[in-house]
């Protein structure tokens, strides 16, 4: 069914009340849904749906359709990020029916509306319209998998070949397939979403985790921070905490293929990769990967003569990162060790707290938060790709740092963790 010029406007009036009783609305469709189809408990995070966060987005999502239903093109961006979550997740046609039922239900419910009313008959139009969108944008994402050598569709066993804790807060864990079967080449920067079982809610949860390994490694490799309660009584992270204690050497788990729209563009350029906290595991997959492509088996670092000429004619990779601490701070000997042995690699770290042995210009070289006016000038060229990752603060402050320096806009890409994506 077409959405009419009527429909739209009826989707367009609802926008006040989106505004006003949104997160109200979408929390009460998701207990709904989830009351009536209890299986998708194993596909929505219950972590989100303790904390609210999973309905905030989802209102989010459906104001910002409203707004934009005569023009939903300029929600393109966003709908092909959440695609490729949905993908992750293994998300189907068939799901759309089960979400645009509970929705338009919730509609009904909460404002009091019966469901033969005009409105309701417009969200539902404009809801098949999106979730069409949603469905072909998802298949194309399905096909590429199918397609790609070493790629798969839905959940494939893993095995824990190795757990290496990498800070106080922070665990590696390296994964080998346990069919024994190739991997994909998949983009440095995309993540898999991995699947286990979570004894504290008596079943599976995914969560999506950044691939900290590089494409060409006979493992996937994801570093996982162990989220602490955030309220007084409350449960730590589900999955992490599951991760962090339970999950250990020789353990089977699930992973989907992997996916994600953020990933390094161009190797053949200068790379400058910000990062906070655990945001830096897809640059460590993207400097993995640069340094790959840049590496001259003929040239040893501190080599004179024709060795110190390929070094300054390569492309500059520039690591700027933020940590609370060095105890906080990930990979720290890996990133050293990277640093040493390649000198087109310049590393800036910045550490808001630090001790009395932690030694400034070789442990960290700026004591507070990561601010680009302390990074040296050369360290941040006009004509680099820039990618932020890290929690959204710290990533729209540096956006507008490089937005100030005269930074184009296009050669910034960024990617929140977090509840973003999260839609219909």
């Amino acid at each position: 069914m077409m959405l009419t010029e009527t429909q739209k406007q009826l989707v367009k009036d609802t926008v006040p009340v989106l505004k006003e009783n949104g997160v109200a609305l979408t929390d009460y469709f998701y207990k709904r849904m989830l009351r009536n189809n209890p299986e998708l408990k194993e596909v929505f995070n219950m972590g989100h749906q303790r904390s609210g966060a999973q309905a905030k987005a989802l209102a989010g999502a459906v104001l910002a359709y409203a707004e934009n239903i005569d023009d939903p093109g300029v929600l393109a961006p966003v709908i092909e990020l959440i695609c490729h979550k949905h993908v992750s997740l293994n998300i189907k046609a068939p799901d759309y029916n089960i979400v645009g039922e509970n929705l338009l239900h919730s509609i009904s419910e909460v404002l009091t509306i019966p469901m033969d009313h005009a409105l309701i008959s417009a969200w539902g139009a404009a809801y098949q319209d999106l979730a069409d969108i949603f469905i072909a944008t998802e298949k194309k994402i399905y096909d590429q998998h199918q397609n790609a050598e070493g790629s798969w569709l839905g959940w494939r066993d893993f095995v824990v070949d190795k757990k290496v804790q990498e800070s106080a807060e922070i665990t590696s864990f390296y994964l080998v397939p346990k069919d024994g079967n190739a991997l994909p080449d998949y983009k440095p920067g995309q993540y898999v979403t991995l699947r286990i079982y979570v004894p504290a809610l008596g079943l599976k949860q995914p969560r999506q985790y950044s691939l900290s390994s590089s494409p060409g490694d006979n493992y996937l490799r994801i570093s996982v921070k162990r989220e602490e309660p955030r309220a007084p009584g409350q449960d730590p992270g589900y999955v992490s905490s599951t991760l962090h204690k339970s999950v250990n050497e020789g353990d089977t788990v699930e992973l989907s293929a992997p996916t994600g729209n953020f990933f390094l563009l161009n190797p053949d350029k200068d790379n400058v990769l910000i990062s906070a906290g655990v945001g830096l595991t897809p640059m460590i997959s993207m400097l993995n990967h640069l340094l790959a492509q840049t590496a001259d088996p003929n040239s040893h670092p501190g080599q004179g003569g024709d060795g110190e000429s390929a070094q300054r004619n390569k492309k500059q990779i520039y690591f700027l990162h933020a940590a609370r601490s060095a105890e906080a701070q990930a990979l720290r000997e890996e990133i050293a060790t990277l640093e040493r042995e390649n000198r087109n690699l310049h590393v800036f770290i910045a550490w808001e707290a630090v001790k009395e042995s932690d030694v400034q210009g070789k442990d960290y070289h700026l004591h507070g938060r990561l601010d680009l006016n302390a990074v040296p000038p050369d360290y941040l060229p006009k004509e680099a790709d820039y990618y932020l990752c890290g929690p959204l603060p710290f990533m729209q402050a540096q956006h507008r740092a490089l937005r100030e320096r005269g930074i184009a806009g296009e050669r910034i890409h960024s990617e929140a963790f977090g509840t973003g994506g999260v839609a219909f």
